[in-house]
């Protein structure tokens, strides 16, 4: 795709498998026909919008050499190729949307809400996760030197203090 530079936030909508990687230069592939009807790819300010609601997954790679967050909404899926090395990083995700990642990063912020789910490996000096009770983590192999993990939509009765970390 051209017209596409200085990406430092991808927003995923509808079905798409987007794959990330860290890179010198910014670079989109898409690997199958999408049409204007049901796909969208635009740039705009920084933020690219991936968009697709075909029965089929809409498969993107993003290269990008600034990214510092990601938005995934639907079903979609995030996944990084490689190590994602970032100073910080920033991942939201909604509805059932999933992210299976490997970040090296100084700070990292990770936001689930709905039935959303993350699989974190790699390592952070700071990680923040806020999720809901009907989302899902993993950071079984994920080292952190500051980990805070703070949970919403619980009952009044349960505070994040009352909650074992493991």
């Amino acid at each position: 795709m051209t017209d596409i530079s200085a990406i430092n936030k991808i927003e995923v909508y509808g079905n798409v498998q987007l794959f990330i990687s860290d890179g010198s230069a910014d670079q989109v592939k898409v690997y199958n026909q999408y049409y204007g009807e049901s796909a969208l790819i635009q740039s705009r300010n920084g933020v690219l919008r991936i968009s697709s609601y075909k029965t089929e997954k809409l498969v993107v790679w993003v290269t990008a050499a600034d990214l510092r967050s990601i938005s995934a909404y639907d079903n979609s899926e995030v996944k990084s190729f490689g190590d994602i090395s970032k100073i910080d990083f920033e991942v939201d995700l909604h509805n059932n949307a999933s992210a299976k990642l490997s970040l090296d990063a100084f700070s990292a912020n990770v936001t689930l809400k709905d039935h959303a789910k993350a699989d974190l490996s790699g390592s952070a000096n700071e990680l923040n996760v806020q999720h809901s009770v009907s989302s899902s983590i993993n950071s079984y192999n994920f080292s952190a030197v500051h980990y805070t993990d703070s949970k919403t939509g619980m009952p009044a009765e349960v505070k994040n203090e009352d909650i074992a970390i493991l």
